[in-house]
């Protein structure tokens, strides 16, 4: 059930007996030579349409660009300034706060959006514990959860993909983008195989410490089938996940 190919009539009477949905976190960012740009939205919307179709959940529209500034001496990226993705993720809150969503649960595909994302949802909550009106209006409730941080998903990456997996531009995300999308699967040479670690900074510091826009990874370990393995895990985590959050 997606949010933008529903009509108003088809909400209002989802409404009436649900108060849930689940909203895809990403970015729009280089994911090394072989991923694809729009991997940290592919991973989280991908999940939770399947999540949504199995359980009836409404899935809201991908927030597709986050806070990625240090991906930006990379041709095709895009970033928020955290202050930006703060306000507008509040907008979104409030938007659906106002028709009667209760409950907002994020399935996040970027780790950079995760401090941005919580304080846009405490801004939220600062507005009711400080607004008196507030507090005769409909609550809300959001949760936050990164998609490979779900229940034995990271487990089965690692188990997947035990050497190269790495931090960014990993073999398991990369894998998922694959399944979702098999026509898009690229290659090109990777020097070295499994790319450097270290610190994250400015996006110039960036390119320097990672001149292909890997970090500790080797996606040339990715294949459709070891994705549709790791989605089929993450959609059954996701929909416990977010029964238990609807029950809090």
């Amino acid at each position: 059930m997606q949010l933008h190919l529903m009509t108003w009539l088809e909400v209002e009477a989802y409404l009436r007996t649900k108060k849930g949905i689940i909203v895809p976190l990403g970015s729009t960012e280089q994911h090394g030579p072989t991923g694809l740009i729009g991997t940290d939205c592919i991973c989280p919307e991908f999940i939770a349409q399947r999540a949504g179709h199995e359980a009836g959940i409404i899935v809201g529209p991908t927030f597709s660009v986050g806070s990625a500034q240090h991906h930006m001496s990379f041709p095709g990226s895009m970033t928020l300034r955290p202050s930006t993705m703060v306000a507008a993720l509040y907008d979104w809150i409030m938007s659906l706060k106002r028709h009667g969503f209760e409950k907002i649960y994020f399935l996040n595909g970027h780790g950079g959006n995760v401090s941005s994302a919580e304080a846009a949802i405490t801004e939220v909550y600062a507005h009711r514990s400080l607004e008196p009106a507030a507090a005769h209006s409909t609550n809300v409730h959001c949760k936050l959860q990164n998609w490979w941080m779900l229940k034995d998903v990271f487990s089965l990456c690692k188990e997947l993909f035990p050497k190269g997996h790495g931090s960014h531009a990993t073999p398991s995300e990369v894998a998922v983008s694959y399944f979702a999308y098999p026509e898009a699967i690229k290659s090109a040479p990777l020097e070295p195989k499994i790319a450097p670690d270290g610190p994250i900074r400015d996006a110039a510091d960036y390119r320097q410490r990672f001149p292909d826009g890997r970090i500790g990874s080797d996606p040339s370990l990715a294949t459709p089938e070891l994705g549709e393995k790791i989605v089929d895990r993450a959609v059954s985590a996701l929909i416990e996940s977010y029964d238990a959050f609807l029950k809090e």
